[in-house]
């Protein structure tokens, strides 16, 4: 390669940096821009009315429109699980704790493929050159384990074999809590899992899958204050900047929790 090509290879590294980092200049901006909209729509429609209109506006936001039409579904299933539990406020906090650190759990990884943009393309490159001297070095290794006679009976294999792990203690791991709610969580979830993972895929714009996970836990955490007022004024998990939010409006306004654009009508 002569110093002409070098030169160029640079200069077209540089150029793809620099609108690299346009891009995300500009989104970051958009996002900032976004969210004060948003609040300030928040603030009019909370001091409009006691009981504030919900009711979405149209073509508002596609991730939005598709957050409605989940939650349809996935409020009325979390509202019968929650309630169910009236033996103490523990199992309910447990519940609500692990529901929303399942639903950070379940989108995460589809957040961060998303974003991994351009750069992705040479990651894979380099994990498929990986697997391929991996493949190289343990065919000898494979060769080996082929010639090994297992003198062992059945009931010996089975004694060694490592417990199967139980899923649920998997679905709480690092989260604590009752175990009666913990229990209850994993259960609905099963429910209404595939609903959440089918409705975050149907969108492909960013801010559109911004949107629907920022405002899908806030507003289930919402519904569950809703749900805990019902049961019991007197009622901790994993939050996000969204739900805060909403929570600090309700606060500086003394409106009940639950209003504008954060709480969607089901």
């Amino acid at each position: 390669m002569n110093q002409e090509e070098k030169t160029l290879r640079h200069n077209i590294r540089h150029l793809i940096r620099h609108v690299k980092q346009k891009k995300i200049e500009e989104e970051n901006n958009f996002r900032s821009l976004l969210s004060k909209l948003m609040e300030q729509e928040l603030k009019q429609m909370i001091s409009e009315s006691e009981v504030p209109d919900v009711d979405p506006a149209p073509n508002k936001s596609t991730g939005i429109n598709v957050l409605e039409e989940l939650l349809k579904k996935i409020i009325p299933v979390l509202e019968t699980d929650y309630k169910s539990l009236t033996t103490s406020s523990e199992q309910r906090e447990s519940f609500r704790a692990h529901v929303s650190n399942a639903i950070i759990q379940t989108l995460t990884p589809a957040k961060v493929n998303n974003q991994a943009g351009e750069d992705g393309a040479d990651d894979l490159q380099e994990i498929e050159l990986d697997i391929e001297e991996d493949v190289e070095v343990n065919v000898d290794d494979n060769i080996e384990s082929d010639k090994f006679i297992d003198i062992r009976t059945d009931a010996e294999r089975a004694a060694e074999e490592p417990e199967e792990e139980d899923p649920k203690d998997s679905f709480g791991a690092d989260i604590g809590g009752d175990e009666t709610g913990r229990n209850m969580a994993y259960q609905c979830f099963k429910k209404i899992e595939n609903n959440i993972i089918d409705s975050y895929e149907l969108l492909a714009n960013p801010e559109d899958q911004e949107l629907f996970f920022d405002y899908l836990l806030a507003n289930v955490k919402m519904y569950f204050d809703k749900f805990e007022k019902e049961l019991d004024p007197n009622a901790t998990e994993p939050s996000n900047q969204a739900y805060d939010q909403a929570k600090q409006q309700d606060t500086t306004t003394n409106e009940p929790t639950g209003g504008g654009d954060f709480d969607l009508e089901i």
